[in-house]
């Protein structure tokens, strides 16, 4: 699955459109590698997200293309949060 839709299915971020947006702009690392939306996301991989000051570290856990609302966050475990 493509990171921007898995951005986007998993609700870290609410829109595909915005899930682009972040990872063109360098604020999203796969496996501590920058990744672009179009990068192909694997069960175990490590995703940092930027979200102005916090920091969201997660682990790919399901790759699900369509996962009802209450079910999202299952598809992730929460590694770390930090402030910046």
């Amino acid at each position: 699955m493509r990171l921007d839709k898995f951005l986007k299915v998993s609700r870290l971020i609410k829109r595909r459109t915005l899930a682009k947006e972040v990872s063109e702009s360098e604020r999203v690392l796969v496996n501590g590698k920058i990744a672009k939306p179009s990068k192909d996301l694997k069960i175990g991989d490590i995703i940092t997200i930027e979200f102005g000051m916090k920091m969201v570290s997660i682990k790919v856990i399901s790759l699900d293309i369509s996962i009802k609302k209450a079910d999202a966050s299952n598809m992730y475990e929460l590694i770390e949060e930090k402030m910046k």
